[in-house]
Parts: C-alpha cells; structure tokens; sequence
C-alpha cells in the first residue's frame, strides 16, 4: 500500500512571480473590481442623497453604501477571499438595481438603477476573472513543483 504523498509546501503568491500575461490580467481585474466597487459607493450616496432620493434631501437608504465600503481595503490588499465574496455580494446591489429600474417613477432613477447594473456585473466579472486566472496560476505552480520534486 502506497504511503500517501506529503502535501505541497504552500508557495506565496509575492515569491513565485507570474507570467506577464498573468499580471497583466491580475491588475486589470483588480482595477476593474477597485474602480466598480468605489464607482457603486459613490453613486449609492449620490443616487440617495442628491440626484434621485426616495425623500427630498436624502434618505437614510444612503447608508446602504456601508457594506460596499468593508471590502474596499480585501480588495486593495489582493485578498483572494474578498475578491470571493464580493462576487457573491454584488447581487444584492445587482437585484436593488433591477427592482429600480423596473419600479422607479422618477426617470433619473431609472437611470441611475441602470448603471448601478452594469456597475455590478463589471464588479462580478472583474472578480471572477481575477479569481480565475489567481486559482489558475496557483494549480500551474503545484503542477510545476510536483513535477519538479
């Protein structure tokens, strides 16, 4: 009976560099995802305070901005588990954006609800492309090591 192999010493992302295509996309992804999550912050403060409130003067619906706001640090640190969850979180903003822009009386809103969509699926697909091509980059890495060891 074979002995089971010892697992892979974990290599850091920072030791091993990536092909230039691979950091290429990387860093295009990772701008994509900072730029449409800061993009969707400031327009759910704009949307809610000045340009299409619910109420005259703002609402406190603004404060709908505050979980967009945690990962925004995950994101500019490379964190590969934010980047996971975002993906996951951008469909509650994604949904609010498609109820508006079904629902919303005040055409401005409509078209604020239209680019808080496209803003949320840039977001999505910036992180599951970056996710992607990091997991894809870290099984390249085993492969090499395994057939190197």
């Amino acid at each position: 009976m074979p002995l089971p192999a010892a697992p892979l010493p974990r290599t850091s992302a920072r030791a091993t560099p990536l092909p230039a295509a691979d950091n290429r996309v990387v860093a295009t992804t990772r701008a994509l995802a900072v730029g449409s999550l800061a993009a969707l912050i400031v327009l759910g403060l704009a949307w809610e305070m000045w340009l299409a409130p619910l109420r005259p003067g703002g609402s406190l619906l603004a404060l709908k901005v505050l979980p967009l706001v945690l990962p925004l640090a995950g994101l500019l640190k490379k964190r590969m588990y934010t980047y996971r969850w975002v993906s996951l979180l951008v469909w509650i903003y994604f949904t609010e954006g498609v109820v508006r822009a079904w629902s919303d009386t005040q055409p401005m809103g409509r078209v604020l609800a239209g680019i808080e969509i496209v803003l949320c699926l840039l977001l999505f697909v910036a992180c599951a492309w970056h996710v992607r091509t990091r997991l894809a980059r870290a099984d390249a890495l085993r492969a090499a090591e395994s057939e190197a060891g």
